[in-house]
């Protein structure tokens, strides 16, 4: 029902009817949260006053018992109160108003849960529901409107909610709230086509939403072509669609041009602001005026941005602390830009504030809008406007004399600023009490102290107290406005302690000039040194430190500087004409110290040394063309003591002025050359008077050798003979003796150690003990064999000399691996035949004997085969020997005679049958 009263109020007022089921023995009825109705349609008056009342919703709250509170997406136009009325919020216009559905949302503040509804306004029409629904075609749906096809009727207007466009106008777009909750599918709008009338259409809609990704959400009916919604809409994802709506017949026949077709989501706020940085950082400096811009703070919403959904209103929820004021800092509320609106920041009493940011939408209304919060962190910056002060007015030290780089004292100050800052950081600087530079204050960087340091040596001969006045300071300047307190200066008050300085020559070095020659203790001069320390009296002793020459002595106690050795400018131990000798002076304090000094000698140069001749050897052949010699003199003198020169030949031997003439070039150069037209070739010795120039000169003979020899075409000599293999020196005569006679040596020490090792050789015999028993030992002598044909063996030897046949030629035969490898075989002596059985002995002692003599025998402990025993021996069997006799009256005695190897034989069968 439909009803107005006399303010223009429509009250829709909706009955929920009580449902019973039959089922479930008479359950309580169902009730469900939300409004009454998914979509409300409202007619309003032309216009209305501000705070009119319009028309209210409805909601079933089915019992809950939170606390709802309503809002709508045109906060600026409408107020919901709580029991559902909506209001005026100000004049209004009805035909100004949008033709977009105003949408209401109920909140429960309890749990967070939402409901809406969409409110359809429209201007008064004059016409009533009844004729609406007269005017709507039977088996349609009432209040959609309708898109039609023209394509040969010119444009009329209908009457009542039907209305008709040409088709190539531009159809409105069709509006539809996001986040609907009205049963679905919900129809938007119809679309006829005129050639329905006579015949069968069918209706189809493309596009991204029909029939493109993302399918389904939007479909036609074929025949009477509603086109609805399938499911809510969310404009955050697609804010809009375009579709194309078909008309053809039922043999696919396209009769209609397609019609565009927009469909625009209506925002809904439904997004809360998201803050693009949860916590913010931000700084200030301290002592900022107010209106210091500090930061700024971004919140996001994803709603529309072009409505009250998505305009953000910022400001400051708290502040912590609050200090010296609770309003510190403002925000503009819709920048988000943070500036400060007070005086007082100082960063020595609070570094940093933390603020609570709020952004809300529906342009801040705390009513209607979503809120967020976030922390802004602002560190207030440390500026200089702290001084150095110093902890103490003056400070004290000492340090001993002529100390460098030593501290004296630690000055120590305060500083409220910030550490290991510049404005925390101080610098020291001397203003006065240090005329010299004496000392200097750097600072330490991890304490900030001062550090009153000696750079220049301190004499307490001259100041034994200083007193200095230190400035401290920043390393950036203080703030404007700030001034040094009297506590930024200080007095430093040093004491210098006394101590033993060392004694100094003076001057250090000490030069003079003396003529060379000097004869021993000769005084020359007094190299004394002086004691710094004039409040001590100190003794010195002085002490020769370096004299390489030992030319020099000081005495102890006075410093007088005697010669002990003639001087000689020409020593080695003479630098450029000067000599130097340190000397060392040491006083008596406690503990000693001493110094050095330098005695630096120049030394005249007198005439003291003869020239010689240069160069001393020369070559020169027999017949050249010309035949001269250049030389010229050396002397270790200066000029005038040495050069010019004069040269001439010695007048002994007779044939040097008859063989040689000298000619001067120069006052040094001097040639020599042959006098004769051909001299045998050989070594000469010319010698060569030489005189300097010197105030008494001096002369010398000197002898140049000279080599004659033959020559080439080109001067150059051909013979094999130099000057230096003609006439050995004495050093390299011994050199060659000495290599010959170790040569010598050698040679003999290696016969005596080859005749050693013969005689070594020769000495050794079986180690076998006589007194062993010998079948209590195991003496291999040799072993078998397979018969002499086997052998290379001479065995004749064995036999009595009466057969031996000296003319029997040895078969040559095939040898045993272990023979001795074929040699000319040793000449031994002829024995002379004797019948006595001790010619077996000789001969085997010979044989040994030649067997240990020759080179190419086996070493000493090698297997020497004597022979092998075997079938057909010519020798017979040793037992055969004088078989027919006992063997008692045979002597046996002459074995002993055949050394150790035979001595047990003689034991076993010599002596008594016992």
């Amino acid at each position: 029902m439909y009803l107005y009263d006399s303010t223009g109020l429509l009250v829709l007022t909706l009955l929920a009817a009580l449902q019973f089921t039959t089922e479930g023995r008479g359950t309580p009825p169902l009730c469900r949260p939300g409004f009454s109705e998914d979509v409300y349609v409202v007619t309003l008056p032309d216009s209305a006053e501000k705070g009119q009342p319009l028309f209210n919703v409805t909601f079933l709250s089915c019992g809950r018992g939170g606390l709802v509170r309503f809002e709508c997406s045109n906060p600026s136009d409408f107020r919901i109160d709580t029991d559902g009325v909506v209001y005026a919020l100000r004049p209004l216009i009805m035909s100004n108003l949008q033709e977009v559905p105003l949408m209401v949302m109920a909140r429960d503040e309890t749990n967070q849960l939402q409901w809406q509804t969409q409110v359809k306004l429209s201007p008064p029409t004059g016409q009533s529901q009844q004729a609406q629904e007269i005017l709507a075609p039977p088996g349609l749906s009432k209040g959609i409107e309708e898109i039609w096809f023209r394509s040969r009727r010119a444009d009329s207007s209908s009457t009542g909610q039907l209305k008709r466009r040409k088709r190539d106008w531009v159809i409105p777009p069709i509006n539809v709230p996001e986040n609907s909750r009205g049963e679905f599918p919900q129809e938007l709008v119809r679309i006829r086509s005129d050639h329905d009338e006579n015949r069968s259409l069918r209706y189809s809609v493309t596009g991204p939403g029909a029939d493109q990704p993302p399918t389904g959400i939007f479909i036609i009916h074929p025949i009477s072509g509603e086109l609805s919604v399938m499911k809510p809409l969310d404009r955050e994802d697609i804010s809009n669609f375009h579709l194309r709506a078909h008309a053809v017949d039922l043999n696919g026949n396209q009769v209609e041009s397609p019609i565009d077709i927009v469909i625009n989501v209506i925002d809904m706020n439904d997004n809360r602001p998201e803050f693009i940085h949860q916590i913010s950082n931000g700084s200030v400096a301290e002592g900022s005026k107010p209106g210091t811009f500090v930061m700024t703070v971004t919140a996001v919403d994803k709603d529309d941005p072009k409505t009250a959904n998505g305009m953000l209103r910022y400001k400051i929820l708290s502040q912590n602390p609050e200090s010296p004021n609770s309003n510190m800092f403002t925000i503009n509320n819709k920048t988000g830009g943070i500036i400060t609106v007070a005086a007082g920041l100082d960063r020595e009493k609070v570094p940093q504030y933390t603020l609570i940011i709020q952004a809300t939408d529906m342009e801040g209304n705390p009513m209607y809008g979503l809120s967020n919060t976030a922390t802004a962190v602002i560190r207030v910056n440390d500026i200089n406007d702290n001084p150095p002060e110093f902890t103490a007015m003056t400070f004290f030290g000492e340090v001993p004399e002529n100390r460098v780089n030593v501290i004296v004292a630690n000055l120590t100050v305060t500083d409220k600023d910030q550490p290991s800052t510049p404005a925390w950081n101080a610098v020291y600087k001397i203003i006065g009490g240090d005329p010299t530079g004496s000392f200097s204050v750097p600072t330490d960087l991890t304490t900030n102290e001062g550090l009153v340091t000696v750079v220049k040596p301190i004499d307490y001969e001259i100041n034994r107290m200083y007193v200095l006045t230190v400035v401290a300071a920043n390393e950036v300047s203080l703030a404007k406005g700030i001034h040094s307190p009297s506590q930024s200066t200080a007095t430093v008050s040093i004491r210098v302690i006394d101590v033993n300085e060392s004694p100094y020559f003076d001057p250090n070095p000490k030069t003079f000039k003396v003529e060379e020659g000097i004869l021993a203790e000769t005084p020359l001069t007094s190299f004394t040194a002086q004691d710094p320390d004039r409040f001590m009296l100190h003794s010195i002793r002085y002490s020769k430190l370096s004299d390489p020459a030992n030319w020099l002595r000081i005495h102890p106690n006075t410093g007088r500087i005697t010669t002990i050795a003639v001087l000689d400018r020409e020593s080695p131990y003479v630098k450029d004409n000067m000599y130097s000798a340190t000397f060392l002076a040491t006083d008596n304090g406690i503990p000693p110290a001493s110094g050095t000094g330098t005695l630096q000698i120049i030394l005249l140069d007198i005439n003291d040394n003869a020239p010689r001749v240069y160069p001393q050897e020369a070559e020169m052949c027999e017949k050249p063309e010309p035949n001269a010699i250049n030389i010229t003199a050396l002397d270790g003198d200066l000029n005038p003591n040495a050069g010019p020169f004069a040269f001439e030949l010695a007048n002994r031997p007779s044939d040097v002025r008859r063989n040689w003439t000298i000619t001067r070039l120069s006052g040094d150069y001097a040639q020599v050359s042959l006098k004769i037209g051909f001299l045998e070739s050989g070594i000469y010795e010319i010698p060569i008077v030489i005189t300097d120039s010197g105030n008494l000169p001096m002369s010398n003979m000197s002898y140049l050798r000279v080599k004659v020899c033959q020559c080439d075409h080109n001067g150059d000599c051909t013979d094999q003979q130099h000057i230096i293999a003609a006439g050995l020196g004495t050093g390299a005569i011994i050199a060659i003796l000495l290599c010959i006679i170790i040569l010598l040596i050698l040679v003999l020490m290696f016969v005596v150690w080859m005749k050693r090792r013969d005689k070594e050789r020769q000495a050794k015999q079986l180690l076998i003990d006589p007194e062993d028993d010998v079948r209590d030992n195991i003496l291999k002598y040799d072993e078998e064999g397979g018969g002499e044909e086997d052998q290379d063996y001479d065995l004749s030897q064995l036999q009595q000399p009466d057969t031996i046949e000296p003319d029997t030629i040895k078969p040559v035969g095939i040898r045993r691996m272990d023979e001795r490898p074929l040699h000319p075989e040793p000449q031994y002596p002829i024995r002379s035949a004797a019948p006595h059985p001790g010619d077996i002995g000789d001969f085997i002692n010979e044989g040994l004997k030649a067997a240990d003599n020759d080179p190419t025998a086996p070493p000493y402990d090698s297997l020497l085969v004597f022979d092998y025993e075997g079938s057909g021996s010519t020798a017979g069997s040793l037992s055969s020997l004088n078989s027919s006799s006992s063997g008692g009256d045979q002597d046996y005695d002459y074995l002993n005679d055949w050394g150790p190897r035979f001595r047990k034989l003689a034991d076993m069968y010599g002596g008594s049958d016992d």
